[in-house]
């Protein structure tokens, strides 16, 4: 089940890159991931969690912005391959299994980066506007994060 949750939190992090790390960062702030004593326990402090909120909602807004590239140029695509690593090894440090959890974050941030680029080209071209489907995306994003972060609980 760890692994299926890391490949999830991946997947979000393909999708947004700092919702993750921000649900995550809230789920042991709250005490829902058992980080206790472990490499990750810094994920529940209360600084880690502002820093990780306030990056989320930075990226909220700038993901709004004409400007803003697509999330497969190198960096933006190496970026959430990062923060899906860092997530999945954090579930999986949770559960017992920290290499198979970053492992499995990585693959879901790379089908989240592609298949989320897909999707919402394609919402984009139904709604005839871009704006709707970043709005999609975005609640997709935050509520699957922090379903995912709670199953772990």
């Amino acid at each position: 089940m760890i692994y299926l949750l890391a490949l999830l939190i991946g997947i979000v992090a393909g999708l947004r890159a700092m919702t993750a790390p921000a649900a995550v960062a809230w789920g042991a702030y709250l005490g829902w991931l058992p980080l206790a004593g472990t490499w990750a326990s810094f994920m529940g402090h209360w600084i880690t969690v502002a820093i990780f909120t306030a990056l989320a909602l930075v990226e909220l807004v700038a993901d709004q912005l004409p400007s803003t590239p697509s999330r497969k140029v190198p960096q933006q695509f190496g970026a959430r391959i990062v923060m899906g690593a860092f997530c999945g090894a954090i579930l999986g440090t949770a559960g017992g299994a920290m290499i198979g959890g970053l492992a499995a974050g990585v693959i879901g941030a790379i089908l989240g980066t592609l298949g989320g680029a897909e999707v919402r080209g394609r919402l984009a071209a139904a709604f005839g506007k871009d704006l709707p489907a970043a709005l999609v995306e975005d609640v997709v994003a935050i509520v699957g994060a922090l379903l995912i972060v709670g199953a772990v609980a």
